[in-house]
């Protein structure tokens, strides 16, 4: 059997958008607070993950916060051949104010606005919710430039993410403005069936944890939009049960998934022992359980 449209459906629609807008407005002002110790500093904040990017489904319940620190910036040369290299090293004035620095600021200025509750032992901050507030992450984290050239004169042409670094020392450096544009993108070539088709597909993973079919932590969000991000746009549209068996047939039989990539366009998809990548094992133990449930549902 198959999962029915008017099923389908429901499990399309958002999640919670009012409560989430007014916890992301609240913890913003507190964090571009002029009082707050890092504001001489140059810095941005802006949404990722599902409430960002309007993927979010009902159980979803953090607000994701991207807080960048701008004035200082972490480089990837390896790119760059030797003569540029020594344009990149000659041009480079070391700063003194750090990444950890700013994190700790961060962390504490949040602890003396939200309480004890604050905990900054993770990747990201997490502040707990309150009556309406929602559970926030709040991710510190400062400009990383990958450099391709470094010209002697002129401007040279890098791209521009963000890095953080682990409790454990991890360096982990992504892309979450073009995630953000490369799924917006992708929704208007669909016809907008692509965000709505991501919420299915959450959905459907929420139940299949819920019922046993599937572990916690197996299927993350992130994955999920990605995996979907990489059907192509014809294959979106009618109903919502042919876009999904659509999408996921798609993905299921093909032959080699090595070059798929997550949706900001530069990290693959599918690679073991990378933290920024989808664990092969685990996205195969996800489409089998997704079979199973879909046939017994």
């Amino acid at each position: 059997m198959a999962i029915n449209e008017a099923q389908l459906t429901t499990w399309s629609s958002l999640g919670s958008v009012q409560q989430s807008a007014a916890t992301n407005q609240t913890i913003r002002n507190v964090l571009n607070s002029t009082n707050s110790p890092y504001y001489v500093r140059s810095f941005d904040n802006f949404l990722q993950g599902s409430y960002g990017n309007d993927t979010n489904v009902w159980r979803d319940s953090d607000v994701d916060i991207v807080m960048r620190l701008s004035s200082v910036y972490y480089s990837d040369t390896s790119n760059l051949n030797a003569i540029e290299q020594a344009n990149y090293d000659r041009m480079r004035n070391p700063a003194e104010y750090s990444f950890d620095q700013f994190k700790r600021e961060v962390a504490a200025w949040l602890t003396a606005n939200y309480g004890t509750g604050v905990d900054a032992s993770g990747k990201a901050i997490f502040i707990p919710g309150s009556g309406n507030r929602r559970d926030a992450d709040v991710l510190a984290c400062a400009q990383h430039r990958h450099y391709f050239t470094y010209p002697s004169v002129g401007e040279p042409t890098y791209r521009e993410g963000i890095v953080f670094w682990k409790a454990d020392g991890t360096k982990i450096v992504n892309y979450p403005k073009q995630h953000s544009e490369n799924c917006t993108t992708k929704h208007q070539s669909t016809n907008s069936w692509f965000k709505p088709t991501v919420r299915v597909f959450k959905n459907i993973r929420n139940r299949m944890i819920e019922n046993g079919y599937l572990q916690e932590g197996i299927a993350p969000s992130y994955f999920l939009e990605g995996m979907v991000w990489n059907v192509p746009a014809n294959l979106f549209g009618g109903s919502y049960e042919q876009t999904i068996i659509n999408c996921f047939n798609h993905v299921y039989e093909m032959q080699d998934k090595s070059q798929l990539t997550c949706a900001n366009g530069f990290h693959y998809l599918l690679r073991h022992g990378h933290s920024v990548c989808w664990s092969p094992d685990n996205h195969d133990t996800f489409m089998e359980a997704f079979t199973q449930f879909w046939n017994d549902f």
